[in-house]
């Protein structure tokens, strides 16, 4: 990064910013964990020697300070896979059940962007297709930031919701259902092909928000992959060019994951093995009526405070399950 030179080729620079976080993402809290052991044991020898018992607290509270972090350090060890240390796209869309359904996927969405915000992510929406009344029909967001695909693969699924529905005057108890995909970013020099024959594209005027530029212009892009049905869209940037080149990084992502499961299930037909990746099962519930409790169904962890499952709080499921793939 210190040559001269290093900026003249803007994507490559960034190809290589991204992996030096990538690194320093992997080695840093290691470093930081021995350096904070040793200052400990200096501590409590130090104490021992002195017969002194008022640092007693103070060790206690860094203790499990570093037992929590080599934990997140543990878990982070899991995530070896090919693109496990790059960043995602996560698309959500509401199952049959209209408004409560619709809303359901709001609020997963809002879930996701909380965890991303905590742990210190980049975020932003690609594509948001408001529901009728209230919530999503459709969402796409692209997540940014050391291990993102790793941690947020496990998120990929059918999500489970039970409450008493602010919809209905009855007040009466609804489940609804809302499906989770995730795609790992792939890098241009990962070849997958693509001929521009397959595609449709097609542009439309922007509903989200972004002031009266995208509600007059036709900038947003829908692209859709014939041979495979695949859809993807963009309507964040203003420039019709920009989506389209954003729209094309998500139709990446989705074919390349599209062609490895299916290699995947072919594979285990081969071998006369059912497949152990099954995307369309229901991974986890949310029941908010008549108690409260967050239950993922792969592992078998449950969490009794849900709203902050719902504000975010996801390392333990997600931890849980990486430990459990392993």
């Amino acid at each position: 990064m210190a040559e001269p030179g290093f900026w003249d080729d803007q994507a490559a620079a960034q190809t290589v910013i991204r992996r030096n976080k990538t690194l320093h993402a992997a080695v840093d809290p290691l470093l930081d964990i021995e350096a904070r052991t040793r200052d400990l044991s200096g501590l409590i020898e130090l104490a021992a020697e002195e017969g002194d018992d008022s640092f007693a607290a103070e060790i206690d509270g860094e203790l499990s300070r570093i037992d929590a972090d080599l934990e997140q350090l543990e878990i982070q060890s899991l995530l070896s896979g090919e693109f496990d240390s790059g960043n995602a796209y996560l698309s959500i869309h509401p199952g049959a059940g209209g408004t409560e359904s619709c809303d359901w996927g709001a609020m997963l969405l809002r879930m996701y962007e909380r965890w991303a915000e905590g742990r210190g992510y980049g975020w932003r929406l690609l594509e948001l297709q408001p529901g009728d009344e209230a919530g999503i029909k459709s969402a796409t967001m692209e997540l940014t930031g050391p291990y993102v695909y790793g941690y947020l693969k496990s998120e990929c699924g059918v999500h489970r919701l039970v409450r008493i529905s602010p919809f209905d005057s009855q007040s009466r108890r609804h489940t609804s259902f809302t499906s989770v995909d995730v795609y790992p970013e792939v890098s241009d020099d990962v070849e997958v092909e693509i001929d521009e024959k397959d595609l449709r594209i097609d542009t439309y005027r922007s509903s989200g928000a972004g002031g009266q530029h995208v509600n007059v212009t036709d900038s947003a892009v829908r692209i859709t992959h014939e041979p495979t049905g695949i859809v993807v869209a963009c309507q964040d940037e203003r420039s019709q060019h920009k989506n389209r080149a954003s729209a094309m990084k998500v139709l990446r992502a989705r074919l390349y994951e599209h062609y490895r499961r299916q290699r995947e299930e072919e594979l285990a037909a081969k071998m006369g093995k059912k497949s152990s990746i099954e995307w369309g099962s229901q991974i986890r519930s949310y029941v908010l009526h008549p108690y409260q409790m967050v239950k993922d169904h792969r592992t078998e962890v449950s969490i009794g405070n849900a709203q902050a499952v719902l504000d975010g709080a996801l390392d333990e499921l997600m931890g849980a399950y990486l430990r459990v793939r392993k």
